[in-house]
């Protein structure tokens, strides 16, 4: 019976070892190589660009508020048309302040008529000190009388100029030519003008030439900022401008203004183009692409498929496959698209194999199984491609 269970016990640690080893033979040795595309990084002569988003500005914009209180009598322009400076606007009821100008006339005519008589008084006083007949205080008393109506015809007269300033104000004219924006207030309204601010009654922005504000870089403003703050006469950054739904950058501007610091919270400096806009079909508030170029001209630089480059955040990788066949993670700086090759400044040199399909599906020093660009894939070791093998 003993031999029995002995016989047993054996039989079955035998065939529990046997079965750890079935599980050692059918474990995985690994994932198996990822299957990706390659290309070589190539030099090409390249013009070094730097794109920005960017927003059209304009040279000049008002807001048109009256400086009096009163009732607006009438509008004059139409919304949305252009007018000159000069050309009337809206009109403020006058009738109220005509009123006090002539209310302001009158008193001076009063002041002017009460200082004749005392300058007469003064004169005859004179007189009468001279033959000792009156007292001195009387006098100085006529004097005063005297120095005192001419300030107040001084005062009085300062106050009707600026009763007529008011008055002068009910005609609210345009103080730039331009695009005149809709009536915000219309005829019979009231406006009033104490408080804070004075209400707005329209807009008025120059349609000449615009402004294309952007933000840029401290690398750009390093390489470019410096002559972007010169004059007329050493000659001004050309800016190539692009806006939406337009192919490229088809429009010309030059750069003239570089911000005297760059923000240390974001690192940028703001930069200002002027864009010519003869037809005046361009308004402000457009969005809009800029494009500073090398003025330097073109040279030798490394580029790569753009579809190799990755972001990480606030910066560009490639991944590089090197003799281990292993995938291998590169930050690089970038520059411009250009033909569908992206201009590679630092990070890569000439014939690096990057990984150009399959960027996703790698990790840092993963095997890959890499296939050139436009070539066969190798029939071994070839990983199944996205949503291959999939049930």
């Amino acid at each position: 019976m003993r031999l029995r269970n002995l016989s047993l016990t054996l039989a079955c640690a035998i065939a529990l070892a046997a079965c750890d080893k079935k599980e050692e033979a059918a474990a995985p040795a690994g994932p198996p190589p990822a299957a990706v595309t390659t290309a070589p990084a190539s030099v090409r002569s390249v013009v070094e660009a730097q794109e920005f988003p960017a927003r059209l500005e304009a040279v000049e914009a008002v807001s048109v508020r009256s400086r009096i209180t009163g009732y607006i009598q009438e509008v004059h322009f139409a919304q949305g048309e252009e007018v000159r400076k000069g050309d009337l606007l809206v009109t403020i009821d006058p009738r109220p302040i005509q009123a006090r100008v002539v209310r302001a006339e009158a008193d001076i005519a009063a002041l002017v008529s009460r200082l004749d008589l005392a300058r007469l008084e003064l004169a005859r006083t004179q007189k009468l000190i001279a033959s000792q007949a009156t007292s001195q205080r009387e006098l100085d008393e006529k004097e005063a009388a005297v120095k005192d109506l001419e300030a107040s015809i001084k005062a009085a007269r300062a106050a009707l100029d600026a009763t007529r300033l008011d008055l002068a104000f009910t005609r609210i004219t345009a103080p730039i030519s331009g695009r005149v924006g809709k009536a915000e207030i219309t005829a019979g309204n009231f406006v009033q003008t104490e408080g804070p601010e004075s209400p707005l009654l329209t807009t008025i922005v120059s349609s000449g030439p615009l402004y294309v504000s952007f933000d840029a870089d401290e690398r750009t403003f390093v390489k470019y900022g410096l002559r972007g703050r010169g004059t007329a006469k050493n000659g001004r950054l050309p800016v190539e401008v692009g806006l939406a739904g337009d192919v490229g950058f088809p429009h010309a501007a030059t750069l003239v203004y570089v911000d005297n610091r760059v923000d240390p919270q974001t690192g940028n400096v703001k930069m200002r183009a002027l864009l010519p806009n003869p037809d005046g079909t361009l308004v402000p508030g457009l969005y809009a692409r800029v494009r500073l170029a090398d003025p330097a001209g073109a040279r030798e630089l490394v580029t790569v498929p753009d579809a190799a480059v990755g972001t990480d955040q606030d910066r560009k990788f490639v991944f590089v496959v090197g003799a281990d066949k292993k995938a291998t993670y590169r930050p690089v700086q970038t520059a411009q698209v250009v033909d569908g090759q992206r201009v590679v400044l630092e990070g890569l040199k000439t014939g690096e194999q990057v990984i150009v399909n399959g960027l996703m599906r790698v990790r840092p020093g993963q095997p890959v199984a890499a296939t050139p660009e436009g070539g066969k894939p190798a029939a071994e070791g070839k990983a199944p491609a996205d949503g291959a093998g999939k049930s």
